[in-house]
């Protein structure tokens, strides 16, 4: 049977796919968000998944204002670089991988949880920079990538009980394939940030780590937190973070498994307006 590996959480600043784009990556200002990612990508290339389910929120490019999926899950074969104003990144297609792709859906469906299946759609940064953060820039990504898109851009968004009610069900789903895939999930977005009004610019590094902290102790716990704490505490934009729930709800140890080891954890500020968070936790066993 398929089975979840590790999971994979890191923010999708736009900023961080631009510096790499043009080669900025060794300016003092960039090279202190790559160097947290240095050994991250030695961790991929020893421990290369079948499989990626990446999950993350598009920013209106395959999902206009008017049509907006609470979740939403890439099947398709392949899937196109978005255009997100200055012209598609210059990184490879992301492959997909159809049977296991439409394999969750009918199964986490058949658990209560509503999905759209989008069988065409392109893919921004928040999904191609956290692949060019792990995986540097390839012809090719190093395998195919199931995305999963969450709105968290339009209220109402998905509670992080949800969310982590979803990963769970995401983790039955693998382990219901009838195929030894290896898969890991990956969850990103994030940090504090506020791109807009009065408080653009905000950056809140205590709730940050504490954060982190809770993420790896007392996952169920975070999850109950409300809307409004990551908004008060974390800016507007804070909110991604519900995703990296669904990341952690699929973990052994939420269903009575062995707690997950710690492999890399990584915080910095700034990256362009903000703060970059990044862990790798790997199921026990």
């Amino acid at each position: 049977m398929a089975r979840i590996t590790a999971s994979v959480y890191t923010s999708h600043v736009p900023a961080i796919g631009a510096a790499l784009d043009h080669g900025r990556t060794h300016e003092p200002y960039w090279q202190k968000v790559f160097s947290g990612y240095e050994f991250s990508r030695h961790w991929m290339r020893e421990n290369p998944p079948d499989v990626i389910f990446l999950v993350y929120n598009d920013h209106a490019n395959a999902f206009s204002l008017e049509i907006i999926p609470t979740f939403a899950i890439g099947t398709a074969a392949e899937f196109a670089v978005a255009d997100e104003g200055w012209g598609p990144r210059p990184v490879p297609k992301v492959i997909g991988h159809p049977e296991l792709a439409a394999h969750i859906a009918q199964s986490v469906i058949q658990d209560d949880f509503d999905l759209t299946i989008v069988n065409k759609m392109d893919v921004d940064h928040g999904l191609t920079v956290p692949l060019s953060l792990l995986c540097g820039q390839p012809q090719a990504w190093p395998c195919p990538v199931i995305p999963f898109a969450v709105n968290v851009v339009q209220y109402p968004v998905p509670s992080g009980r949800r969310c982590f009610q979803l990963g769970q069900a995401i983790r039955r789903a693998v382990e219901s394939y009838d195929d030894p895939l290896q898969v890991q999930i990956w969850g990103t977005g994030g940090m504090s940030h506020q791109l807009q009004g009065p408080r653009a610019g905000l950056i809140n590094r205590e709730w940050d780590q504490r954060f982190l902290d809770r993420l790896i102790a007392e996952p169920a716990a975070l999850a109950q937190l409300p809307h409004i704490e990551y908004v008060r505490e974390a800016g507007s934009e804070g909110i991604e973070l519900v995703m990296w729930l669904i990341a952690r709800g699929a973990m052994n140890d939420v269903d009575r498994g062995a707690p997950p080891r710690v492999v890399h954890r990584f915080y910095h500020v700034p990256a362009s307006n903000t703060a970059v968070g990044h862990l790798i936790l790997e199921n026990a066993g």
